[in-house]
């Protein structure tokens, strides 16, 4: 196949599809590139097998190291292992940007594969890998509504702008993901720090603009290739058939379950009843069909009843269900919420930790350190079921993605609470959005663990039924209304805007109107749940748990760190051996140090104070006699600091004995009379006119240091000249 590329300038940069080069067994493979970020996509389409009962699309999303010109610093292990959480997370953003827009009676299995060839570190490859997967299935030829265009969409003082780069992104105030079409919204994905809703709104609309060149390149890329999107043949529907069995499984009894099911009362047991009746009037070998349609008559039945105004539950459409909140339940941990509306509960737990704990993460890209970090988990039991427990699925790798980063948005900077935190949310029962949940349920357990976070995240979910000349928005959707419905529309944030929101949809996609509306709907709603959120907890706890370590940032002259190391360590690990401390100094002059009690903490934090303080002529100490010798007595100033007073300035008359004036251990106040060349302290016992009349020195004795007498700096020592001693970890 002759090569055929496409180019068109997006967000300022060139985008380039190009096919006929790789892979040419696939039905289709695309080569996308943006900047020097460069990622391969093939799609292949295989016959369907078994009725499987949803339609069998896979997205997987393979990163290799040498993209980025690394190799895996595992000693042992070189090849990359299983897909990162971020890999996952990409498959994910991929798979709602295109699923939506195939139809209902497609079954073929089809395999969306991504690898990342390339990466130029300020690219990501997320929205080139949409784009060039958008490109793959539009010229695969499969029954497919697309294409979708994708763009990354920046805000920086109110104005929006297209493609950040990875620099750009740092100083954005948010995040946010289009996967449009030319008419509607598909999927959104987005971060902010606490963004208006009409600022996102203007977001959105620039993001959907832009797409619409991304659309129009892929257009001309499958017409100059000869490609047609086929149609899908649908067999007309059995009307006799369908009759028969509603004479059976009749509207009413239809929703008498439906009701059952909303309110947790084991309605999915009588759904299996009615398709037993009804195969023991219709025939066994009818059977599969029987339960097709019994599944096609229940959302038929749930969607006719929320357009009529009736919620499956017997809410409004814009009522939030019953919220419980508890704090504090579990004795010794460091923060703890509990969070339940209606049948959803959450239990999310805070763990802190010293800045050592935190995450690294490795990609192709580099390396990243993480110190907030979210888990999620839901294990079978929170549905009534039985199944595995084990590695986290896709779903709970994403769900816990959003909470955590509705939540990061609010956490403190490390030089304000320099901890690293963990919050883990055990999804105890699960009935319509456990994320938003888990994003109540930790912001209340931040609070109870003391961090203070800048203000409190609440999160909702909404939900909408269309029908022929009528749609209804629902306000904090169950189960059941997620299932049937056409959206999954997640909000969350503080009361002063956005942090978080993921829309996923099952039609070809939302109106402007409809999008601006539900962002309405969801700011009242997740201001009702803030505000029942605040009546148990108003703010952050003023102190943390008493459980939780002790940690204290201090910064100090970088060619000082030496000097706190001391020569093979041995001045960081008396500190920490006497005071039961962990001290981490990076090499920006960064020192962190953690302990079980503030004491000990603030005891190393003078210490190093001490040791890096810069002494100058004339400052003057309360100091401690460490040694006495014939010639004087040396005398800590500062912790490990020692100057020499000679006898000669001891006192105003000549001393034969230092010891007839000063013992060991005393405190003594003296002065720093001078800093000589050789860098040593010199002290004085006396001041004022004192200071005038001391006898002159014995020369003999002037300048003499026992061996081990340490300078009062010593510059130019790196731990790095000590082989062995990891300075940035001092785990040795």
């Amino acid at each position: 196949m002759a090569i055929i590329s496409k180019s068109a300038e997006i967000g300022g940069k060139k985008l380039t599809l190009e096919i006929g080069r790789f892979a040419p067994q696939a039905t289709a493979a695309v080569l996308g590139s943006y900047g020097e970020t460069m990622v391969l996509v093939t799609v292949v389409e295989a016959q369907p097998r078994e009725d499987l009962g949803y339609f069998p699309l896979t997205v997987d999303y393979i990163e290799r190291l040498y993209a980025g010109g690394r190799i895996k610093g595992s000693r042992w292990v070189k090849r990359e292992g299983r897909p990162s959480d971020e890999g996952i997370l990409l498959s994910r953003l991929v798979d709602r940007s295109v699923r939506p827009l195939f139809p209902s009676g497609y079954a073929n299995e089809l395999q969306i594969v991504i690898t990342v060839l390339s990466v130029d570190l300020e690219n990501d490859p997320d929205i080139v890998s949409v784009i060039t997967t958008s490109a793959a299935l539009a010229l695969a030829g499969v029954p497919w509504k697309g294409p979708v265009g994708t763009v990354r969409v920046a805000l920086k003082e109110k104005i929006p702008f297209i493609n950040p780069t990875n620099t750009e992104r740092e100083f954005s105030d948010l995040d946010l993901v289009v996967s449009a079409t030319k008419e509607k919204v598909l999927m959104l994905e987005a971060g902010g720090k606490e963004v208006p809703e009409d600022l996102v709104l203007a977001a959105i609309a620039a993001g959907k603009k832009e797409t619409e060149k991304i659309i129009d390149l892929i257009l001309d890329l499958q017409k100059e290739a000869g490609v047609s999107t086929r149609e899908i043949i649908v067999a007309p529907e059995d009307k006799e058939f369908k009759a028969q069995v509603k004479k059976i499984v009749t509207p009413e009894r239809i929703k008498e379950i439906i009701q059952k099911n909303a309110k947790g009362k084991e309605g999915g047991n009588q759904i299996e009843i009615l398709v037993n009746e009804a195969v023991e009037t219709l025939g066994e070998e009818r059977k599969k069909e029987i339960r097709s349609l019994v599944d096609k008559l229940y959302k038929e039945q749930v969607r006719e009843m929320i357009l009529s105004g009736e919620r499956p539950d017997g809410r409004k459409v814009d009522e939030v269900r019953k919220i419980e909140v508890e704090v504090g339940l579990l004795p010794r941990t460091h923060g703890s919420a509990m969070f339940r509306r209606g049948q959803t509960q959450v239990l999310s737990v805070t763990t802190l930790g010293t800045p050592s704990l935190h995450q690294l993460i490795e990609s192709a890209e580099g390396e990243e350190v993480k110190r907030y970090i979210h888990h999620y988990s839901m294990p079978p039991y929170s549905v009534g079921e039985t199944g595995r427990i084990g590695t986290p699925s896709r779903r709970e790798i994403g769900h816990g993605a959003l909470a955590e980063r509705a939540v990061e948005q609010v956490v403190p900077m490390n030089d304000k609470f320099p901890y690293t935190i963990r919050v883990v949310s055990e999804v105890l029962s699960s009935n319509g959005s456990t994320s938003m949940a888990s994003t109540c349920g930790s912001t209340l357990s931040l609070m109870d663990a003391g961090v203070p976070i800048k203000n409190p995240v609440s999160g909702i979910a909404m939900g909408l039924v269309t029908g022929k000349d009528k749609e209804v928005i629902l306000t904090d959707i169950a189960g059941i209304e997620d299932f049937n419905g056409d959206m999954d529309f997640k909000v969350a944030g503080t009361k002063n805007g956005i942090t978080a929101i993921q829309l996923d949809v099952k039609i070809d996609g939302l109106t402007p109107k409809l999008i601006e509306e539900t962002f309405a709907k969801a700011k009242i709603g997740r201001e009702f749940i803030l505000e029942k959120m605040l009546a148990v907890l108003a703010s952050p706890r003023e102190k943390i748990s008493r459980f939780a370590p002790r940690v204290s940032v201090m910064h100090i002259e970088p060619e000082k760190i030496g000097e706190v190391i001391g020569p093979g360590g041995r001045v960081i690990r008396k500190m920490m051996e006497q005071t039961n401390t962990q001290i981490d100094i990076d090499d920006d002059g960064t020192v962190s140090v953690s302990g079980v009690d503030d004491q000990s903490v603030g005891a190393v934090i003078s210490q190093i104070e001490g040791i890096t303080r810069e002494i100058k002529a004339g400052d003057v100490f309360e100091g401690t006699v460490k040694r006495i010798q014939p010639f004087g007595a040396f005398v800590e100033v500062l912790p490990g600091r020692e100057g020499l007073v000679h006898v000669s300035q001891m006192s105003t008359e000549f001393v034969s004995d230092p010891n007839k004036i000063v013992s060991l251990g005393q405190q003594v106040k003296v002065r720093v009379s001078e800093i000589d060349e050789q860098h040593r302290i010199n002290l004085s016992m006396l001041f004022g006119e004192d200071a005038n009349k001391a006898p002159r020195r014995n020369n003999n004795t002037e300048g003499f240091r026992p061996k081990g007498f340490f300078p009062a700096t010593r510059t130019g020592f790196r731990s790095s000249s000590r082989p062995g001693f990891d300075r940035s970890r001092n785990s040795r």
